[in-house]
C-alpha cells in the first residue's frame, strides 16, 4: 500500500492538511503520529478545512492560581465590629429587662 499524500508544513509548528478520505483510511496511524509529534492535523473536504485534530493534554491544568486577581479584599472580615455590636438592639446574647 502506498503512503497517503500529506502536505508538508511550511513551518515546524504548522498543522498538516489532509483530505477527509485520507484521514478516514489512515486515522489510527495519524493519531499515533500526532501523539508522537504533537503537530495538529487539519482535515479538509473538497479543499475546505472542516476539522482540526490536535493532541490531548496529558496532564490537566493545575487549579492553583486560576482565580488570581479576581478576589477583592475588604478589610478584616474575621474580627468583630465591637462598636456596632454594642449599639445593636437585636443582640440575641444581651438580656434586656422586660
Amino acid at each position: 500500500m502506498t503512503k497517503p499524500h500529506i502536505s508538508a508544513p511550511t513551518a515546524p509548528t504548522a498543522a498538516r492538511t489532509i483530505s477527509a478520505s485520507v484521514f478516514k483510511a489512515t486515522c489510527l496511524e495519524l493519531m499515533d503520529d500526532l501523539a508522537a509529534t504533537g503537530r495538529e492535523i487539519v482535515v479538509t473536504k473538497h479543499g475546505r478545512p472542516v476539522v482540526r485534530v490536535g493532541p490531548a493534554n496529558a496532564e490537566p491544568e493545575s487549579p492553583k492560581g486560576f482565580m488570581r486577581g479576581t478576589i477583592v479584599r475588604h478589610g478584616d472580615l474575621v474580627s468583630p465590629d465591637s462598636e456596632s455590636w454594642a449599639a445593636s438592639t437585636t443582640d440575641p446574647l444581651l438580656v434586656r429587662p422586660k
